[in-house]
């Protein structure tokens, strides 16, 4: 049993003694809206109540996600060297080109996130989805750090505990720096970008990372995919500034979407004129059929008898929603039981949790994307219940002419933390919780600072 229960009731109870803290909670509102912790221009709404997580939790999540990472960078390498694996798994036949180009580099998946549906009770639970280089949230949980740091309530806590928070910034700076020098076409002196279709992208969060990169010394470029301009074996920008590594945060299928504006950057990597990191191969990671594929006989025939039971303990059940891989009887009957997604999209773009619809409703979602009727592939994935936590969101108490108006009644919400990896080390979490059985900002999700309670690391 975990004492993150017993740390939030304590955390709870020290706002009760504040009367609900409400010059706090102001305070950290009003620092959130002016900070750069903007998701697609929208400020992220946010809880005052900080995840706590002590010292069994943290040795669990960093065991899970490094132990994630190694597997994934074993299927990785299969699929890049076996003609035979890559026929087992259903990609658009662009998405093989580029997931074969070369990395010229020492990293298979140099950064990701594994969102995690754990129980703090038993430290048990499954995955809801992996994640790579398209991955945020970091600035988030800076900015929510600092915005409760000044408030009483944590001030009293912290005079109780050893309070420690996770840099999401210099280290995976620096691991970047250090893959970069592994690069067979390096240079003295280079400058790196970050990219993306910056309508898709969290900018203020690349340009946090931006002057981070600047201040370990290398100029950081925020760009968008459309302005690359690749000529005579060099990678420009707009304002001609030669590129000679990019972090790609755009996700393959926007890239797929807009495949002639992304023309620059995939000739520039094919070539070797600029470091991609991470790689097109980082697709493996986000297309959720992986866990489809970890159940197959070839991918559990390379994994170690530890990793083969990681496996069996935190994958769910995860299956084409058609009749050659699923009994699709079973899955109408049993509606609370699925939730149907499609492979390779993000931000809980058509994914619907048995759980929140009738039966009539169910068995229409059923036969609208099933076999292939969408006009694409979808997956049916056996539905984890998350765990669930007591809150007080940052609310606009700024805008409450009576304090005592103010809410001061916790509410419970659904967890999903999100394990970071730098290059297979854990970096951290990202905390995001929802009021629905579906975690997502189009249904009311919030983001919770993550704070390491009594931990040593």
């Amino acid at each position: 049993m975990t004492k993150n229960a017993d740390y939030t009731r304590e955390y709870l109870a020290i706002i009760d003694e504040l009367d609900g803290d409400i010059p706090g909670r102001a305070a950290a509102f009003a620092y959130m809206e002016n900070s750069t912790a903007l998701v697609h221009y929208i400020q992220a709404e946010s809880s005052f109540v900080p995840r706590l997580f002590d010292q069994e939790t943290y040795d669990t999540m960093k065991h899970v996600a490094e132990t994630s990472h190694r597997i994934c960078e074993k299927v990785m390498r299969r699929y890049l060297d076996d003609p035979d694996y890559r026929e087992l798994f259903d990609y658009d036949e662009r998405i093989r080109h580029l997931v074969l180009i070369p990395q010229r580099y020492d990293a298979l998946l140099p950064f990701a996130r594994f969102d995690l549906f754990l129980n703090e009770d038993d430290l048990s639970g499954g995955f809801c989805e992996w994640n790579a280089d398209g991955s945020s949230g970091m600035n988030e949980d800076r900015e929510l750090n600092i915005s409760i740091a000044q408030s009483q309530t944590w001030r009293r806590f912290a005079q109780r505990h050893d309070l420690k928070t996770s840099d999401l910034f210099n280290p995976w700076v620096e691991e970047f720096v250090r893959i970069y020098e592994t690069f067979e076409n390096k240079v003295d002196h280079p400058t790196f970008a970050i990219v993306d279709f910056m309508e898709n992208a969290v900018v203020d969060e690349f340009r946090v990372y931006a002057r981070c990169f600047g201040e370990h010394g290398y100029p950081c470029l925020v760009v968008d995919m459309r302005d690359l301009v690749y000529e005579n074996g060099e990678l420009r920008d707009a304002k001609g500034r030669k590129i000679d590594a990019i972090w790609r945060r755009c996700v393959t299928n926007d890239v797929l979407d807009k495949w002639e504006e992304s023309q620059p950057l995939i000739a520039a990597a094919r070539d070797g004129a600029c470091a991609l990191i991470g790689s097109f191969a980082g697709h493996i990671v986000h297309d959720k059929q992986i866990f489809d594929a970890l159940f197959w006989p070839e991918t559990r025939d390379m994994l170690t008898d530890e990793e083969r039971a990681f496996v069996d303990a935190r994958i769910p059940r995860t299956r084409f929603l058609d009749d050659a891989h699923v009994d699709l009887d079973e899955v109408r009957a049993n509606k609370d039981a699925w939730i149907v997604k499609p492979p390779d999209k993000y931000g809980s773009q058509d994914v619907y949790a048995g759980c929140m619809h009738t039966q009539e409703d169910w068995e229409d979602i059923v036969a609208r994307f099933a076999n292939g009727v969408a006009g694409a592939p979808f997956l049916v994935q056996e539905y984890l219940t998350p765990y669930r936590t007591d809150l007080l969101p940052i609310c606009n108490d700024l805008l409450v002419a009576d304090a005592r108006d103010i809410p001061r009644k916790t509410v419970s919400y659904n967890n999903m933390p999100g394990l970071y990896t730098f290059n297979g080390r854990f970096g951290g979490v990202f905390a995001r919780l929802g009021p629905q059985p579906i975690i997502s900002q189009p249904l009311g999700d919030l983001t919770s600072a993550v704070i390491w309670v009594d931990c040593e690391f």
